[in-house]
């Protein structure tokens, strides 16, 4: 397996903008995850890019429809974040390409299959679950199994980010992902329903949901929200919208789940 990438995380894009010979400095896009207060073992706060966000939403979501254990999905998104820093790579080391670096030469697959998100992260769980005794395993441990890395040690390294990820993709830190001036005026990549069955396995988003599961999909919406062109979405009265970026009381709680896409009534 090739050596990992070095994460990058973008923290924050400046972009300078000229009106009318006026020089204004901007944020550019941004998402960040705040662990709940008194957490040990978890990173404080991880913030990163659209794609980075979209990759850890694709990720956790698979996860979730395969119904893995929550261990397993920190350990994927510890193990991506070593291999690919949560881009979908076209090239790497020799012919490892894709989020987890996986080598077509060494039977994980096609390039075609090993850059679909979707597919990657399928055949790294099922390669994980794969492994006898994974479970009581350290992130190091497992990972290695799977990716048969140079540098195993690396993965451990960012078990406090990838746990941090997962508490909230796995809808387990209510409103701790929020994404803020994001881009929403190209039109949307996917429809919200081809995208939720190919990832959470279940068209069926909006209206009652427990906690956990509304959280979870909230969470994913907000992490896709640039891909679907979402510019709203709430969750047991509570919202999250593009143009605030943040998560705000709208309401008493419901537990219903509800989305808006961008340019629509």
């Amino acid at each position: 397996m090739a050596l990992g990438t070095v994460l990058v995380v973008l923290l924050v894009v400046v972009v300078v903008v000229i009106v009318n010979g006026v020089t204004a400095v901007t944020a550019g896009p941004q998402c960040t995850v705040t662990a709940p207060p008194n957490s040990p073992g978890l990173r404080p706060t991880w913030s990163g890019s659209v794609e980075q966000t979209d990759n850890a939403a694709t990720i956790a979501g698979i996860g979730w429809k395969m119904g893995v254990p929550d261990r397993a999905v920190t350990i994927a998104l510890a193990t991506a974040i070593q291999e690919s820093g949560l881009a979908n790579l076209e090239s790497g080391d020799r012919d490892s390409v894709g989020l987890f670096q996986q080598r077509p030469s060494q039977g994980w697959g096609t390039e075609a299959q090993l850059t679909n998100t979707v597919t990657a992260t399928t055949k790294f769980y099922d390669a994980l679950l794969a492994v006898p005794g994974w479970a009581g395993m350290d992130v190091t441990q497992a990972a290695q199994r799977v990716q048969r890395s140079g540098y195993p040690e690396a993965y451990a390294d960012h078990e406090p980010e990838a746990r941090t990820l997962a508490l909230a993709f796995l809808g387990q830190a209510p409103g701790a992902l929020t994404c803020t001036h994001l881009d929403l005026s190209a039109p949307a990549q996917e429809t919200v329903v081809r995208l939720a069955t190919d990832e959470l396995g279940t068209a069926r988003l909006s209206g009652s949901q427990t906690a956990d599961t509304g959280w979870a999909i909230a969470s994913w919406l907000v992490g896709h929200a640039t891909r679907l062109a979402l510019d709203r979405v709430t969750f047991d009265g509570r919202t999250w919208t593009a143009e605030s970026g943040t998560w705000t009381q709208t309401g008493p709680a419901d537990g219903v789940l509800a989305l808006h896409r961008a340019g629509t009534p």
